[in-house]
């Protein structure tokens, strides 16, 4: 075995942030464990992929959206260039560090997904219980080393076991993107609610699914994408509405005849949970102004910058309560999303793997035949793509 390997990567120093595009397939140095060299590999793993996901964060990588400060001031940090990008990850352990086998019970050959967030442990959040919004974390493929590579190097803390003979590893693959969703849908009760989901990319077709399996009577998605707006309907939504585009160049504002819609479907009332996937200002506005008094507005979808709220005083004066939502609780969302997949009543896990993964048709992709442009095509028109090994 060489000490070098293959990698999808961002290269700052061959690739311009802001005038280039995509993932470079590159030889890097392989990982290893030595713990006479460094004792973190005591507690480390090193894994081969099986399957990765490739997420809506990779693609604002790809794209050179998300995550610039990020990448670069960890690349200062590792006095290196190269990132290699990935973070959702289906693989079998192939060495383990004495710690990582004693104290987690880790061995070579376990089928393993990994929590994307490394925690410290020692910050405040961290000391009471509060893990997901660790003051110090560290992003896999964002700011450490990810996964789009022949093998990755992970701190046991971070593994989860998967069982195959349960979950389906085109499934299993996408445990991390779906646990967002598990959290999501999980932040307050569905049990009884209506709910609306505005936008309807791969968490919020997630969301649906988890909507109904928590329990929610009555879910109504916002999509102005048709296909993704079928899927939202395989996926359980009683309707999905297509929003209006921002008029006069004023991209916060709302759309009235949309919100006019929710709140006719809803007895005038309005919904009582609204979910917003997108982070657009717009949208916000839009979940805003559609849910009930008293209601609960989810805020997952993220942008940079500033955003306007119309008419502000209309969530202290009607009661309307926000929460953002980061991650998935560690480790309590990774339980309830192994039950939820696991689980075939109702069956979230076939739905997955016919309405978002199209049963592998235009979504499976070999990593040893990894093509830029046929990558891109794919990443623009599916929802969710999943590399092979």
């Amino acid at each position: 075995m060489t000490d070098r390997m293959l990698a999808l990567t961002y290269d700052r120093s061959t690739d311009e942030w802001d005038k280039t595009v995509g993932l470079r397939k590159t030889e890097v140095e392989r990982p290893i464990l030595d713990e006479t060299k460094d004792y973190h590999d005591r507690a480390s793993v090193l894994v081969k992929p099986m399957m990765t996901g490739f997420c809506g964060s990779d693609r604002g990588i790809w794209f050179r959206s998300s995550f610039k400060d990020m990448i670069m001031k960890s690349l200062d940090r590792d006095h290196k260039d190269k990132r290699v990008i990935g973070h959702e990850l289906l693989g079998r352990v192939v060495a383990a560090g004495t710690e990582a086998r004693r104290a987690y019970g880790i061995e070579v050959g376990d089928v393993v997904t990994t929590e994307s967030h490394i925690i410290c442990g020692a910050c405040y959040q961290c000391r009471i219980g509060e893990t997901h919004v660790c003051a110090d974390d560290k992003i896999i493929g964002i700011s450490e080393d990810g996964c789009f590579a022949e093998v990755v190097k992970l701190p046991a803390k971070t593994i989860w076991r998967t069982n195959l003979e349960r979950i389906r590893p085109e499934v299993a693959a996408v445990q991390e993107p779906f646990g967002n969703a598990v959290h999501a849908c999980t932040k307050v009760n569905l049990r009884g609610k209506r709910v609306a989901i505005v936008g309807c990319g791969t968490i919020g077709l997630f969301a649906i699914a988890i909507a109904r399996a928590m329990g929610a009577i009555y879910v109504i998605g916002v999509e102005p994408m048709e296909n993704h707006a079928e899927m939202a309907r395989r996926l359980g939504a009683d309707v999905v509405l297509r929003p209006e585009p921002a008029k006069n160049g004023h991209s916060h504002e709302s759309d009235p005849e949309l919100t006019a819609r929710i709140r006719k479907l809803t007895d005038g009332v309005g919904v009582d949970v609204v979910l917003e996937m997108t982070g657009i200002n717009s949208s916000v506005n839009n979940a805003i102004h559609s849910v009930r008094r008293g209601g609960d507005v989810i805020l997952f979808g993220l942008k940079t910058g500033d955003a306007v709220i119309e008419n502000f005083d209309r969530l202290i004066v009607d009661g309307i309560s926000l929460h953002s939502v980061i991650g998935r609780r560690i480790f309590e969302t990774w339980h309830i999303t192994r039950h939820l997949l696991e689980s075939r009543d109702p069956n979230i896990h076939d739905l997955i793997w016919e309405v978002i993964l199209n049963r592998g048709e235009g979504t499976m992709f070999k990593f040893d035949e990894y093509d830029k442009d046929d990558f891109q095509k794919a990443i623009s028109t599916y929802p969710k793509v999943v590399i092979t090994y």
